[in-house]
């Protein structure tokens, strides 16, 4: 397997870090080299979050440089939008297209919506490399607000991209979900299948 440069980004609380730690562990197992690191920052009060999974062979560093990463996995578009300058030329983008009001956007009394963020993407991703997934939606049907992540990283591994399988990833699921809970992120991971 080729090297793969994976960013996760988004917001406290929406599971990014669990994300990562997924595709890290589905690795490990496939017996591929893995190097991971996060930067939480202010994650608890709704703060960036962002993740670098490297995978592959010859690894020495976890982080990603800019225009290195073969996916970007975001959980909010205005998180997808700020690491966009590390995506490489020909990487995919899968990202939520509803936003998370930053504070600062509050107390600012801002309209941020999400769409101009949507509209960058739009207009420089191409068409093939960029899956939208409505986060909010997904989470209606499933009928659970804390899946998110899971709904966009069978997104992501559906793609190609992540160089796992759906087995490699749901075979980790039970070492690291708890079991009363194996049953809907199995159905979260399946959510957008006609990807």
């Amino acid at each position: 397997m080729m090297n793969r440069n994976i960013v996760l980004c988004g917001v406290g609380g929406q599971g990014t870090v669990l994300a990562s730690k997924m595709l890290a562990a589905a690795a490990m197992k496939k017996g591929l080299t893995v190097m991971s690191a996060e930067t939480i920052g202010m994650a608890q009060r709704g703060g960036n979050v962002f993740s670098n999974v490297r995978m592959g062979e010859k690894i020495h560093a976890p982080m990603i440089g800019l225009g290195e990463a073969d996916l970007i996995i975001g959980f909010e578009p205005g998180e997808t939008v700020r690491m966009f300058p590390y995506l490489k030329e020909g990487g995919s983008i899968v990202t939520n297209i509803n936003p998370v009001m930053p504070t600062t956007a509050m107390l600012s009394k801002s309209d941020y919506t999400g769409m101009e963020m949507v509209k960058f993407l739009k207009e420089n991703v191409p068409k093939e490399k960029l899956i939208l997934i409505d986060g909010q939606e997904a989470c209606c049907d499933i009928g659970n607000p804390k899946v998110l992540n899971v709904v966009l990283l069978g997104a992501a591994v559906r793609t190609g991209m992540t160089g796992l399988s759906e087995e490699d990833v749901l075979s980790v699921f039970p070492a690291i979900i708890k079991e009363k809970l194996i049953d809907i992120n199995k159905k979260a991971f399946h959510y957008a299948q006609d990807i």
